[in-house]
């Protein structure tokens, strides 16, 4: 099974907090953290471990303006899909809320499974855009581009797909042992037929592109069972 992909969503009305809290959570493919608040919302963005897939942002919050705070964001790097919820649906708050950075834009009162269905779109988008990015120990990952680019040379490290898809999975599910039957349905397919052998291989290969010392491995490490890899260790 994947892994459950983090949502940060920002909504000050505690009851439909709650409620999209359970429907992101509900489907198994996410997991939602919850802001009452844009100084709640900014604590969990500036968190060092802090690694959200995508934000539902509502536009009127106690301490701001969701359109200023999705400015602010985009300004600092931020890329990743922002879903904005809003009571108001004149054309002119539409384009003042796309204009700041969000990705969507859906008025209030929404259908749950429509909020669902375009959160996944948009992640879908994401994730083959130039616009992922990720940081992984030294290096800048860009999946979409095949390439891990070194923070302090700029050195650009080429990757396999393959090597992609166990970097992307393995960051999915960052600092948790992942089976290695589990990379192989995930990276190759439940019916692929591929031995642990070709996996290992790969995993071998890759470390020699991200370790400064394959043989003593901090950022993708063997562990019992499998994998796991800690995105935060130098």
């Amino acid at each position: 099974m994947s892994a459950a992909r983090p949502i940060l969503i920002v909504e000050d009305d505690d009851a439909l907090r709650q409620v999209l809290a359970d429907q992101v959570s509900s489907s198994g493919m996410f997991q939602s953290f919850e802001a009452a608040s844009l100084d709640e919302a900014n604590r969990y963005l500036g968190a060092a471990e802090a690694r959200f897939d995508s934000i539902i942002l509502d536009i009127s919050l106690p301490d701001g303006d969701g359109r200023d705070f999705c400015a602010s964001i985009r300004k600092q790097g931020h890329t990743m899909p922002i879903i904005m919820l809003t009571g108001a649906s004149e054309e002119s708050d539409v384009v003042s809320g796309l204009n700041a950075g969000a990705n969507d834009y859906i008025a209030k009162p929404f259908r749950a499974n429509e909020l669902m269905a375009r959160l996944q779109a948009q992640l879908r988008l994401f994730d083959i855009s130039e616009d992922a990015v990720f940081t992984i120990g030294p290096f800048t990952f860009r999946p979409a581009a095949k390439l891990l680019i070194a923070a302090s040379t700029k050195q650009r490290i080429r990757l396999t797909a393959k090597e992609v898809d166990i970097l992307k999975f393995l960051y999915r599910n960052a600092n948790r042992v992942v089976s290695r039957q589990v990379l192989l349905d995930e990276v190759w397919g439940y019916n692929a037929g591929v031995t642990t052998h070709t996996l290992e291989t790969h995993v071998y290969r890759l470390r020699q592109k991200i370790e400064s010392d394959p043989t003593a491995c901090r950022l993708l490490m063997t562990a019992p069972g499998g994998y796991k890899l800690d995105p935060t260790a130098t």
